[in-house]
């Protein structure tokens, strides 16, 4: 199979996947292909086949790695005692390392419905436990009557699309700092779920009354 001059050594699944990951991007999966791909790249089309099967596997590639990634990183977080701190540093990771990929977001996001069933499912489940690290705080949190939430699996969901919507605004050389931004959501996600002080003194005010 004929390469462009150079390409033997140079040519890796990484850089293949960074070139799809940088189109998939900028014009959507649909309207990519794999001869673009190889251009990016700088190789004949037919040498992606050595690095990929099809389009469709490299892009499962690309958002499951994303995903690992997440888990690998949240894994990695020191976690403070207690719910609301938690709530606190999960926020926090959240927006910060969603920031330092942008592209990989992107896609995540709006190339989800691309994935075939199987493919679609197994990222699922992925995301699932994502956001199961999220809901057994807000659950603790339930438990120990710090946090008043009707509904822990709606309430992550609604906290993690809020997460997100940063990426899509947050420019570096703007008006507020990252460490800013992270402290303004941090606060208003605490804020959604916290218990008011009414309902907290009623609640105390009525098992103070059953153990009497």
């Amino acid at each position: 199979m004929a390469r462009k001059t150079g390409s033997h050594s140079d040519i890796t699944g990484p850089r293949v996947r960074a070139a799809a990951l940088k189109l998939f991007a900028a014009h959507g999966f649909a309207a990519v292909s794999m001869r673009q791909i190889a251009a990016e790249v700088g190789v004949q089309a037919g040498a992606l086949y050595l690095y990929t099967p099809d389009k469709q596997s490299l892009l499962f590639d690309l958002l499951r790695d994303h995903m690992q990634e997440v888990l690998d990183a949240w894994e990695a977080e020191e976690k403070p005692e207690g719910p609301v701190a938690q709530l606190e540093t999960f926020s926090r990771f959240h927006i910060r390392f969603h920031l330092e990929r942008p592209e990989k977001v992107f896609i995540s996001y709006m190339e989800l419905r691309n994935l075939e069933p199987d493919n679609f499912e197994a990222l699922g489940q992925m995301r699932r436990q994502y956001e199961n690290a999220l809901e057994g705080i807000l659950k603790r949190g339930q438990d120990e009557g710090l946090f008043d939430v009707d509904d822990t699996k709606l309430t992550t969901l609604a906290l993690i699309s809020m997460l997100n919507g940063v990426t899509s605004w947050y420019k570096p050389d703007g008006r507020l700092s990252l460490a800013r931004v992270e402290a303004i959501y941090s606060d208003m996600a605490g804020k959604a779920v916290r218990m008011p002080r009414w309902k907290e003194r009623q609640r105390k005010l009525e098992a103070k009354q059953a153990a009497e």
